[in-house]
């Protein structure tokens, strides 16, 4: 299976803030009353969704009413990263959110909460990510880094782990290279002012930053590293235990629309322009990562021990743990 979508990793940096989802006559905290279908604990979700391709599911399971069928009214809050909304997801004012794997084994590995993956959404494919120099520069291939200066958009997270299994493979060691963190929209600049020598690139940013002359010395999302996961839905623990009957229904839709987004190109490339800043004619041009229903484990067992090797974790990852059983 290949590599869970990086593309979402990145991409939410440079996205603009915008709120999207319908409204709900409910209490509060969602939970006023249970549907005359299901006796769903709660009705009513609030789910963090990061403005970025891997999140499609969530739009095509509300377009297509998934989560009507299933009597649940979902709200979404666009996001630019789930550490921020941590206390409402401990909280319980926010059900879910969109995470890469990493973050989410990141915040676990913290304590600051327990959290479970609950539906995988993307996972990585050849040129979804990649490192980038300028035009004319004397890198020329990843073992040229040695020595350099790399931008990545957050540092140790997905970008500098990926790179780092590069460097080793070219027999270079991670602390013999800089990393410095540059949102994704500034990278380039940065590059061209020669504040940086290197920068790990997503799509779109990917995309854009070749056309503008920059050469791509290394695919992150292919060789050593194909397979690595990129992201899904994650929940709590006890969000989970709390709310059996709602959490499967929840499951139920993005599963339906999870396979749609497997199948059907089309159905992607149609609401990422509802909740991004992506235009219609570059979604449907960019390179993407591959929906699947689940992925990889030993995939996602490989990035853990990466990560863990790279001191990024400080306890080792039993990934069977990660993932959240839901019945129905």
């Amino acid at each position: 299976m290949q590599l869970t979508r990086i593309v979402v990793a990145g991409m939410a940096v440079a996205l603009a803030l915008s709120a999207c989802g319908g409204g709900g006559g409910e209490g509060q905290d969602g939970t006023a009353g249970t549907t005359s279908a299901g006796g769903l604990e709660k009705t009513q979700l609030l789910v963090g969704v990061v403005p970025v391709p891997s999140s499609a599911s969530l739009f095509i399971a509300e377009r297509r009413g998934f989560f009507k069928e299933e009597g649940l009214t979902v709200k979404t809050e666009i996001i630019q990263a789930p550490t921020a909304v941590m206390p409402k997801i401990v909280n319980g004012s926010m059900d879910a959110f969109m995470t890469s794997y990493v973050v989410l084994m990141t915040i676990n590995d913290s304590g600051a909460a327990k959290l479970k993956l609950f539906q995988h959404t993307m996972g990585g494919a050849p040129n979804v990510s990649g490192v980038v120099v300028a035009k004319g520069s004397p890198v020329k291939t990843v073992a040229d880094l040695k020595g350099k200066t790399v931008a990545v958009n957050v540092l140790k997270a997905l970008g500098q782990t990926v790179t780092n299994a590069h460097l080793q493979e070219a027999g270079v060691r991670p602390e013999d290279v800089k990393f410095v963190p540059v949102s994704f929209a500034d990278q380039l600049g940065a590059l061209s002012t020669g504040k940086v020598d290197a920068a790990w690139l997503v799509e779109p940013f990917l995309s854009a930053a070749k056309k503008s002359g920059a050469t791509q010395i290394v695919d992150t999302t292919s060789g050593v590293t194909e397979g690595v996961p990129i992201d899904g839905w994650g929940v709590t623990e006890q969000w989970v235990s709390k709310y059996p009957k709602t959490a499967a229904a929840f499951h139920r839709a993005l599963a339906k629309a999870q396979q749609i987004a497997g199948a059907d190109r089309k159905a992607i490339d149609e609401v990422v322009p509802t909740y991004t800043q992506i235009p219609a004619d570059t979604a449907a041009a960019m390179t993407l990562g591959t929906f699947t229903m689940e992925a990889d484990k030993a995939s996602v067992q490989k990035l853990a021990d990466l990560m863990h090797g790279y001191g990024y974790l400080k306890a080792k990852v039993d990934v069977a743990q990660l993932f959240a059983s839901v019945g129905g």
